[in-house]
């Protein structure tokens, strides 16, 4: 018998100053068997780092990348079904990357493992031809300390300003700040 998702509902409060975007967003999320607490929390603040402020354009969604290797993390698909951005987690090859930079606008990477400066380095020369995509590195400790907000019932408040993130709930907050790699 496969073992199902576990669903995780998260209410956001969102005060982006960089984007001028204060917004409320109650998410649901489906947790595959294989991810762990802090993959699954490094999607929800990718959706909030790219959540637009309004829906004229489609909406930001949680897809099924670790179910269907042809799915992102998350992607912005417009009213056409047409693919505006496709957001990864995590450190996905360079096939993936150019496949992804092919079929959307924009591409988006968020890697949160203490091995990602190994990755960058043999990922970085592969996809110079799409310039299309663009890398984050969220540094181990608080991608970790991220991991430790998990909860099934989440309400979470988000403050991004100057590229800083505060991400909290009722007893803690984790200070974030991705670095741009490309």
């Amino acid at each position: 018998m496969a073992l199902k998702a576990t669903i995780y509902k998260a209410q956001l409060q969102i005060a982006d100053m960089d984007r001028h975007l204060y917004a409320d967003h109650a998410v649901t999320i489906a947790r595959h068997p294989s991810e762990t607490d802090e993959r699954m929390m490094v999607r929800l603040l990718a959706f909030a780092l790219n959540v637009a402020s309004d829906e004229k354009a489609g909406q930001l969604e949680f897809a099924k990348d670790l179910w269907d290797v042809d799915e992102a993390a998350l992607w912005h698909k417009d009213y056409t079904d047409a693919l505006l951005h496709w957001i990864d987690v995590g450190q996905p090859d360079d096939k993936r990357l150019m496949r992804a930079a092919g079929r959307s606008a924009r591409v988006s990477v968020y890697s949160h493992a203490s091995s990602t400066p190994v990755w960058w380095k043999g990922l970085e020369t592969k996809i110079t031809r799409a310039d299309n995509i663009s890398v984050w590195q969220i540094e181990a400790e608080p991608s970790q300390a991220l991991a430790r907000l998990t909860e099934r019932s989440m309400q979470l408040q988000l403050t991004i300003q100057d590229g800083n993130i505060w991400i909290g709930n009722a007893k803690d907050t984790v200070e974030i700040t991705p670095q741009r790699l490309r």
